[in-house]
């Protein structure tokens, strides 16, 4: 049996991204009902503000959700982590940061914990620090990235020799092939932020789905390499200001200053593409359609396997 889905309690070996402070029940608990793991990312957003969106996706599902801490950009992680043991959650991701201060306290209280990570290093030493299944990120993932810029196709196979635990790969996956792709590299699953932006439960402005529909291969872009604060946005007017501040020696407050959660959620939210910013993934030039996620998760499953079984089938 599938590692990942034993540990978590799981139908599919797909999970939802973090989605930082345009995070929302709605979507969360469409992910968990249609058979994945929904996540609800804090953000910077404050203990109250999680723990409404907390309260209305027990609301809408009694299916297992994940409480994604950001360790490095939020101010209330150990505030957030003791929302999760209240509130009796089956899961805690914890990414951008050292985990292991906090998986002590996690591991008594009984969560099952995923750490994101971004090299062969970072995992070992979660797995040295107790956590129960690494996500691996490469760079072509949305939104904050890891400045050491490693790929996912060559990121997984490498941390699978590393760690024994169940590995999810994250970043540049939204369809089948992607998901049969990684379990051939040995993972035990995907995780997926900017695919589940194009589905009709995400309560995201039309304009963010209408720019990820309309995207090609090469309709995202790296900002913040000259002051060691990647992400990866969807090329938009804002992105390109970013860009030319970069070109001009923004510093890095200033830099961080234009990519707070507030700029996310006035691109996201409000479809603002002067003022705010919208994460994109370099899978957006794959993504064609908003389906439900139901649809989509059940479609990703069917074309997994008939796509396994055409390449075994090929080199027989």
């Amino acid at each position: 049996m599938n590692k990942l889905l034993s540990v978590l309690q799981i139908k599919y070996p797909i999970l939802q991204g973090g989605m930082g402070n345009i995070s929302n029940a709605v979507l969360t608990a469409a992910v968990s009902e249609a058979g994945g793991l929904g996540t609800i990312g804090a953000g910077t957003m404050t203990p109250a503000q999680v723990e409404s969106i907390i309260e209305q996706t027990k609301q809408k599902t009694d299916k297992p959700f994940s409480l994604n801490v950001a360790l490095g950009v939020s101010p209330y992680s150990v505030e957030l982590l003791k929302l999760a043991v209240k509130h009796e959650l089956a899961a805690v991701t914890l990414s951008a940061g050292n985990p292991a201060p906090f998986l002590p306290m996690l591991k008594e209280a009984g969560f099952q914990v995923l750490t994101v990570v971004a090299s062969v290093k970072q995992a070992k030493k979660a797995q040295e620090a107790g956590a129960d299944i690494i996500i691996a990120e490469g760079y072509e993932a949305a939104g904050i990235n890891s400045s050491l810029e490693t790929t996912t196709l060559t990121l997984i196979p490498q941390i699978m020799e590393a760690v024994s635990l169940p590995v999810v790969a994250a970043g540049g996956i939204g369809d089948g092939r992607g998901l049969a792709g990684m379990l051939a590299l040995g993972a035990s699953g995907v995780q997926m932020g900017t695919r589940f932006v194009a589905t009709q439960e995400a309560p995201f402005h039309d304009y963010y789905k209408e720019r990820v529909l309309a995207a090609t291969d090469h309709d995202t872009v790296i900002v913040g390499r000259s002051v060691g604060k990647i992400r990866r946005l969807m090329t938009t007017p804002y992105s390109m200001q970013l860009l030319q501040a970069e070109k001009n020696g923004i510093s890095a407050d200033k830099f961080n200053e234009l990519t707070t959660e507030d700029h996310h959620c006035k691109g996201a939210l409000e479809g603002n593409e002067q003022d705010g910013f919208l994460n994109g993934g370099q899978v957006s030039g794959l993504i064609t359609d908003i389906p439900s996620v139901h649809e989509l998760l059940e479609r990703m499953m069917k074309e997994a396997r008939e796509q396994l079984r055409r390449a075994s089938e090929d080199l027989l």
